[in-house]
């Protein structure tokens, strides 16, 4: 595989690498559009999030092309999981809490939510939003308050406006200021990252 490694793109690299929030997370499960997963991980590579989880067990894998993702597939990692209970459980053993979307009396208002912790951002199927399983095993379940007579937006908005609240309050901790990998770890993500 060819490297390209001049300078202006090794800079470039080098400054989104620095800039990528290791403590968000987004989970998505059954999603199946794929234009939604497209577009969901075009933000998350806008917003510094390094891996999205995807959860499926009920649809196929979403099958994503290069085009409808702005190439947003090979900068954002991904892991797969088919059910709720092992996935949760890998998430608390790494430290994330787990904020689920789900209207329910229950629910936080997304703006209450402090996410600048170690978070990971569940979103459900477009049609069914998350399973109970998944919003009962949550840590905390939040709503995007709305006051016109529907009752949801499409699931690629709903993440841009929870992702982007996320960036928001970072942002106004430093936390897309400060270096978090060591010199070595950079290097080789570098040099990996010249190889896309």
């Amino acid at each position: 595989m060819k490297t390209i490694r001049t300078e202006r793109r090794t800079k470039k690299i080098k400054s989104v690498l620095l800039t990528r929030q290791d403590s968000l997370k987004i989970v998505l499960e059954n999603i199946y559009d794929p234009h939604n997963v497209s577009a969901i991980f075009r933000t998350c590579d806008a917003a510094g999030i390094p891996k999205v989880t995807l959860l499926y067990y009920t649809e196929p894998f979403p099958k994503i092309g290069k085009k409808s993702s702005a190439s947003a597939f090979k900068w954002v990692e991904k892991e797969k999981f088919k059910s709720v209970e092992k996935c949760y459980e890998t998430l608390k053993e790494k430290g994330f809490k787990i904020y689920a979307s789900h209207i329910s009396d229950d629910a936080k208002n997304l703006y209450d939510l402090d996410l600048t912790e170690k978070v990971a951002i569940v979103l459900g199927n477009e049609h069914r939003g998350i399973s109970e399983e998944a919003a009962k095993l949550a840590d905390e379940r939040f709503l995007i308050p709305m006051y016109g007579m529907v009752q949801s937006l499409n699931v690629s908005v709903s993440a841009a406006i929870t992702i982007y609240e996320a960036l928001r309050q970072r942002r106004e901790k430093g936390m897309y200021n400060s270096d978090k990998i060591s010199l070595e770890v950079l290097e080789e993500k570098i040099n990996n990252w010249s190889k896309k």
